[in-house]
């Protein structure tokens, strides 16, 4: 699987693009036709406060999951968002299996 990163406003370091892709490589046991995955990362400046907001694209064939999360650090905001695409992809995998069933 091919992941790409794109860090807007800092740069991204070695330890945390890592941490990311640990994470999305575990979405390969929930549906193994993954082709390739987009991560973006910015730090918004929003007053006191600045958020680490962190939006995952995942490409399987005739289907795009998309997932964006906000939190205090790029781990927390990795960790939501892909808690998000397992869900998503569990509930993709439970329609086709329902379709087949119905045919």
């Amino acid at each position: 699987m091919n992941i790409q990163f794109q860090s807007i406003h800092f740069t991204a370091d070695d330890k945390l693009k890592n941490y990311i892709t640990s994470k999305i490589e575990k979405l390969l046991k929930f549906n193994d036709n993954i082709l390739d995955a987009k991560v973006i990362m910015k730090l918004e400046n929003s007053g006191q406060i600045k958020d680490k907001i962190v939006e995952v694209i995942i490409r399987i064939p005739k289907e795009t999951f998309i997932s964006v999360e906000d939190s205090k650090t790029f781990e927390a905001s990795c960790d939501q968002a892909v808690d998000s695409l397992k869900r998503q992809i569990k509930r993709h995998k439970e329609k086709l299996v329902s379709r087949k069933r119905s045919n």
